[in-house]
């Protein structure tokens, strides 16, 4: 293998999701995921993905040895990690480092101790022999043509208990040919303003290149790698959408995000950064985790506005409620509709379904009051925009549109003396002059009514087949009554190329269900392209 020249090469975008950030709780990868985020992150235009430790775990043996046929990277660089060699050994001779190698990457990382006492109570060797395995390691990955990075291990708590040494660790590997020595946050303690003094003392005391891998127990990860840069490291490590282990490590998106718009230094292929919503949610997949709603940039809600005093000033310049274009990010500006709304709210929301209500005073103000008349008996058009369009083109029309003219629906829940046995719905309606009887089963009352209505409609309207509920959220409202307090039902649906989400409120949960599944099936409908019928 071709070595790697040391010279100073930019700016580093390192990420860890597929080591450090598959430590979190609740994550797990195969390596097939793993692939799949290499890809990803690949895409996006990251320097450098580590991919794991291989020689320390079967599985991530398994990673690097299917990278090397099945990773075809554009932008990055593998890398493995791995740690120094042993107390009272020889680099050539450890079978850790051996495997580093043999992993075929073309960089490694190596964690070092660089808090003394971690050193002599965890490695139980003494300082100078720890030092000695940092320069024994880094020079012989060197020997074998691998580019090295080394991890400072602690480096900050080390720091300020004993600053002679922690200096001393990161002299020995930039002395012995590591590329970056990384100082890190190991335990997530350390502030912003601590973290740009102590950057700057140890590149002033070492003329080293420093890179920043800082965890988030402080809440501080993005603001303290940030607080590096700005002391001079070039090269930062984080995680997609901040996973790690305990509550996580520096987000990638947000830090990415601030290097390219805030402090304008490019540091992604051109075009890129407009992606960074789309994989931030495409890990999220991937590591079966839900997508953060508030995370900056890439959060659903990172452009929601709610406020009417927020959209009155959006509505004449966006840019005054708004710290950059959501475009640029690939995510987009969303109106939310509320009892908080005022005519500029609506006015906004409107224009976002294709509706002009600027030229109608009358009309957008009908929609303010019947808003707030809602929401007062309990609805929320925040999470339920389908329900919101559907209130939105009745005040247009001056009536409810309609599919079908219902009749009545019941449930049955059924008891036996063996147990609970099951759940029945029977809907009666009018649909295009024909009366329909329709009865169905299913695992629970909502589920029996959904497949009731179905089996009803299925042949006056076939688009249904395309129809399904993904999710279903009840919420019992706050009230003094009870068990006798109002519901509210969320519902999600899809037809396979869309999804939208509609409410129904009510004194009982099914009554409830009852109406979000109605507005569902109506916007789907429309989707479909269906004029009412009724």
């Amino acid at each position: 293998m071709t070595e790697v020249s040391r010279t100073d090469d930019g700016f580093h975008v390192f990420d860890t999701t597929l080591r450090d950030g598959a430590q979190r709780e609740g994550i797990n990868l195969t390596v097939a995921d793993k692939l799949a985020i290499a890809r990803h992150l690949d895409e996006f235009g990251v320097g450098f993905i580590e991919g794991g430790w291989p020689g320390a775990n079967p599985r991530d043996t398994e990673f690097f040895a299917r990278a090397a046929d099945e990773l075809d990277l554009r932008h990055a660089q593998l890398v493995a990690f791995g740690a120094t060699r042993r107390a009272g050994g020889r680099a050539a001779d450890d079978p850790q480092l051996a495997a580093l190698v043999n992993s075929g990457a073309p960089v490694v990382t190596l964690v070092a101790k660089s808090h003394d006492r971690h050193v002599e109570l965890a490695l139980r060797t003494t300082l100078d022999e720890n030092l000695e395995m940092v320069r024994d390691s880094v020079a012989y990955l060197r020997s074998r043509g691998r580019r090295v990075f080394i991890d400072c291990e602690h480096f900050f708590d080390g720091y300020k208990a004993n600053r002679g040494y922690a200096l001393a660790v990161v002299r020995a590997a930039h002395e012995a040919g590591a590329d970056v020595v990384v100082l890190c946050d190991t335990n997530g303690g350390m502030l912003p303003a601590g973290v740009r003094d102590i950057v700057a003392d140890v590149l002033a005391e070492t003329g080293a290149r420093l890179g920043i891998h800082a965890q988030d127990d402080t809440g501080c990860a993005v603001a303290n790698t940030l607080a590096a840069v700005d002391a001079g490291a070039t090269h930062v490590q984080c995680t997609a959408n901040g996973y790690g282990e305990r509550v996580g490590n520096a987000n990638l998106f947000p830090v990415v995000g601030a290097l390219e718009i805030k402090y304008d230094r490019r540091v992604l292929p051109a075009g890129s950064l407009a992606e960074m919503t789309r994989i931030s949610h495409a890990i999220a997949e991937l590591v079966n985790l839900t997508p953060s709603t508030h995370q900056p940039y890439v959060g659903h809600s990172a452009f929601a506005h709610k406020a009417g005093l927020h959209a009155s000033a959006i509505k004449v310049d966006p840019d005054l409620y708004q710290h950059i274009d959501p475009e640029t990010v690939g995510n987009t500006m969303r109106m939310l509709v509320s009892d908080m709304a005022g005519r500029a709210s609506v006015e906004l929301k409107g224009k976002e379904l294709g509706y002009d209500l600027s030229t109608d005073r009358d009309l957008a103000g009908r929609v303010v009051a019947k808003v707030k008349e809602q929401e007062n008996l309990g609805y929320t058009y925040e999470s339920a925009d389908a329900s919101f369009e559907l209130l939105l083109r009745d005040e247009v029309r001056g009536s409810r549109e309609r599919f079908y003219a219902l009749e009545s629906w019941r449930t049955i829940s059924e008891q036996g003396p063996q147990g609970f046995t099951g759940n029945e719905a029977t809907v009666k309606l009018w649909a295009k002059g024909e009366r329909r009887i329709a009865t169905g089963e299913g695992n629970g009352p909502v589920d029996a009514l959904d497949k009731a209505l179905r089996t009803a409609l299925d042949r006056i309207y076939p688009q249904l087949a395309k129809l399904e509920l993904v999710d279903y959220k009840v919420r019992i409202l706050e009230g003094q009554h009870g068990t006798g307090s109002k519901t509210r039902v969320l519902i999600e649906s899809t037809d396979g190329t869309a999804a939208w989400s509609t409410v129904g409120v009510a004194d009982n949960v099914v009554a409830a269900s009852w109406l979000a599944l109605e507005d569902a099936y109506t916007y789907g409908l429309l989707r479909a392209g269906l004029e009412p019928s009724e």
